[in-house]
C-alpha cells in the first residue's frame, strides 16, 4: 500500500549467492491487507528489517533494530532506542527548481553475521533515470548501530547537487520560529540541529528552522571530519508527546579518506505539520557531477544518543535558540518592532571552570544589520557549566541575515560556534 514498488532480495552462502523467491505463505497477512492481492507469481518484497538476535537482552529480544524500505531510505536505532530520522543512499536536487527524483534500491544481497561480533553485510543496487550505483553496508549492533559504507555511483546525466550521505529528518517547531503557536505540544522535530565538525576543526551548531520559503545553506568545507542531524534536546516536558521525540537518534557521518573540497548542503522545506519529512543534509562536492563520471565514497554512519567524539572538555555545547520580540524586558517602554532578541544558551564544562567575577566573553557576528542590548550571564538556579547570551537584532528588508555566536574566555574558545540563518518577520 505504501510501498508500490518490489525489491528482489538474495542470501549469500560462501560466497555464492542466492535468489529468494516470495511467496505469501513466509508472512502473516491479515485479511485486509493489500499483499493478499498480490497475484502467485509476484515479487511481494518491499525491503527487509534486522531484527535482534537471539543473545540480545529480554528488552530488545524482538525488537527491529535496521530497516531498508522505500526508495533507497535506511535507518536505524540508536542506544536511545527510538527510530526517528532516515539516511538514503544519495540525494538528488533536494529543494531545486525541478522535482526531486528518488533512485530505488532495486536488489539486495545478504550475507549474515558470522558471530555475534561480525557486521551484516549488505550489498545493494541503486538505479534510477539520472544514476546507477552499487553500495556496501556492513552493519553492526553497538550502543546504537554503526553501518560502513562504500558506493560507487555512474550518472547517466549531468546533475546539478548530488547528495553524498544524505541524512532526512523533520522539524516543524522548536523553542524558536514562527510555528511555535501552531499546536498544544511545546516542540515537535525529529532533530533540532545540523552539527559539523569541519576540516579546520570549528565545531559548529546550526539550529534547525522551518521557513516561509524552501531554504538551502551551504557551509564550504574541505576534508570534512564529520556532519550529522541531532536531536539533543531529550527532556519530555519540552515534547509531552508519547510517540518519544526525545529518544529519536542522532546520525551522525564520519567520512573516510579524503572528500576534498565542497560543502555540507542543509535544505529546509517549509511544512505545516510533522507528517513530512522537511529536512536534508548532505556532502555536496566541489565540481559538479557529469554524466559518464565514476564516483567513489566511503564513511560510517552512527546511531547514537548524541554525535560521537565530541570535546565535552574543551568545548561546551549550544543546548536552546530562543527568538522573541527586542528591547528591555520588563520596560514600561514599547517593544521595537524592527527588533527581534535572541537567547542562546551554552552548557558544559569548560564554562564551569570560569572563575568567579569572570563572565564569558560573547562574540557575534551578524552579515547586515546591528546588534544590541548584548548581555551574558549565568542561567538562574542551574549549574555553573550553563551560561546564556541574549542580544538584539535589528535588520531592513525581508532578506535572510545570516548569524553567528561563541564566547571566549581571554584568548580560549569555550563553546563550539552557534550559526543561524534568520528570517527577519
Amino acid at each position: 500500500m505504501f510501498f508500490p514498488k518490489s525489491v528482489r532480495m538474495h542470501v549469500v552462502e560462501g560466497g555464492v549467492a542466492r535468489e529468494i523467491l516470495y511467496a505469501p505463505d513466509y508472512f502473516t497477512i491479515p485479511e485486509d491487507s493489500p499483499a493478499r492481492r498480490l497475484p502467485p507469481d509476484a515479487n511481494g518484497f518491499a525491503g527487509f528489517w534486522v531484527l535482534e538476535s537471539r543473545f540480545a537482552d529480554e528488552r530488545r529480544r524482538r525488537e527491529v533494530w535496521t530497516s531498508f524500505l522505500g526508495a533507497s531510505y535506511f535507518r536505524a536505532v540508536s542506544g536511545v532506542g527510538r527510530w526517528g530520522m532516515s539516511a538514503r543512499g544519495v540525494a538528488l536536487d533536494v529543494g531545486g527548481a525541478r522535482p526531486e527524483e528518488f533512485p530505488d534500491f532495486v536488489a539486495h544481497w545478504i550475507t549474515a553475521a558470522a558471530t555475534e561480533h561480525d557486521p551484516i553485510v549488505v550489498h545493494s543496487l541503486l538505479d534510477g533515470p539520472s544514476l546507477a550505483g552499487a553500495f556496501r553496508f556492513a552493519i553492526r549492533r553497538t550502543a546504537g548501530t554503526v553501518m560502513e559504507v562504500e558506493n560507487h555511483l555512474c550518472p547517466r546525466r549531468d546533475i546539478a547537487r548530488l547528495g553524498i550521505a544524505p541524512l532526512t529528518a523533520m522539524f516543524w517547531f522548536g523553542e524558536h520560529g514562527r510555528e511555535r503557536l501552531a499546536d498544544w505540544r511545546p516542540e515537535v522535530h525529529d532533530a533540532d540541529g545540523l552539527a559539523i565538525w569541519n576540516g579546520a576543526g570549528e565545531r559548529i551548531w546550526r539550529p534547525l528552522d522551518n521557513p516561509r520559503r524552501i531554504s538551502r545553506t551551504s557551509y564550504l568545507d574541505q576534508t570534512p571530519r564529520g556532519f550529522g542531524l541531532t536531536q539533543r534536546d531529550r527532556d519530555f516536558d519540552h515534547y509531552l508527546d508519547g510517540v518519544g521525540y526525545e529518544k529519536r537518534p542522532t546520525v551522525w557521518v564520519e567520512p573516510v579518506g579524503d572528500w576534498g573540497k565542497g560543502m555540507v548542503q542543509l535544505v529546509e522545506i517549509p511544512t505545516d505539520d510533522e507528517t513530512r519529512d522537511n529536512i536534508c543534509a548532505y556532502w555536496l562536492a566541489g565540481k559538479p557531477t557529469r554524466a559518464g563520471e565514476r564516483l567513489s565514497f566511503r564513511y560510517r554512519l552512527h546511531w547514537l544518543g548524541a554525535e560521537p567524539g565530541f570535546p565535552v572538555d574543551r568545548l561546551a555545547k549550544v543546548v536552546a535558540t530562543r527568538t522573541g520580540r527586542g528591547g528591555e524586558p520588563r520596560s514600561r517602554e514599547p517593544r521595537p518592532a524592527d527588533r527581534t532578541k535572541f537567547c542562546i544558551e551554552f552548557r558544559g564544562e569548560p564554562l564551569a571552570r570560569l572563575p568567579d567575577g569572570a563572565p564569558p566573553e560573547p562574540v557575534i557576528w551578524s552579515s547586515r544589520g546591528s546588534v544590541s542590548l548584548v548581555q551574558v550571564e549565568r542561567v538562574p538556579d542551574s549549574p555553573p557549566e550553563h551560561w546564556r547570551v541574549f542580544f538584539d537584532l535589528a535588520v531592513d528588508g525581508k532578506e535572510p541575515v545570516d548569524t553567528r555566536v561563541f564566547l571566549r574566555g581571554g584568548t580560549r574558545t569555550l563553546t563550539e560556534t552557534w550559526l543561524y540563518l534568520f528570517e527577519p518577520p
